[in-house]
């Protein structure tokens, strides 16, 4: 049964390429949440006075991967110590924050959050938030990797790197290496 875990780590092209990657993520949706204004379009979330983070909603298959692996996943492929920005990209828009789905969620995110500050020499600024209404994203920005975002130049500085971070250090939980070896 596909259970769902929904994740804002700055720009929703990037964090959407690297979890489709992963063994046992069934669906990725870029789309927006945490904010006050209905229906938000991305002109207006990137304009940063919605209150929306960009995020991406994640459907896995808890079989073959635990929520907590997703969240070092998540914690490993961006800089959760960046308040309000990932690299170039800035404002509340591109924050880190988890919004669970359920207490045991949010139970599992407070542990994740642990987790990762070992790893990190600064204060990890990721926030966990409520669940709130979820508005995908439009059309033009699903699968954005696979279609517009290898001729963009943004995408292609910021992208590869993250998927190299990924193979590197999940090699076991990615699809694209499982599919190189045969």
């Amino acid at each position: 049964m596909t259970e769902y875990a929904i994740l804002a780590g700055g720009c929703f092209w990037c964090t959407e390429a690297v979890f489709k990657d992963v063994i046992g993520v069934e669906s990725v949706e870029s789309g927006y949440i945490g904010g006050h204004a209905p229906n938000p379009t991305y002109k207006q979330v990137c304009g940063g006075d919605t209150g929306h983070a960009e995020a991406i909603k994640v459907g896995f298959d808890p079989a073959k991967i635990e929520y907590g692996d997703l969240l070092d996943i998540f914690f490993a492929t961006h800089d959760p110590t960046q308040l309000n920005r990932q690299g170039n990209d800035v404002g509340t828009q591109y924050r880190s924050a988890i919004f669970p789905q359920s207490d045991e969620q949010a139970v599992e995110a407070k542990a994740a959050i642990q987790r990762a500050q070992g790893e990190q020499s600064k204060p990890i600024v990721t926030t966990i938030e409520a669940n709130d209404t979820w508005y995908p994203a439009e059309g033009y920005h699903q699968d954005y990797w696979e279609t517009e975002g290898r001729s963009n130049p943004y995408c292609m500085a910021v992208i590869p790197p993250k998927l190299q971070k990924l193979r590197k250090s999940y090699a076991a939980r990615t699809k694209s290496m499982a599919e190189a070896q045969g």
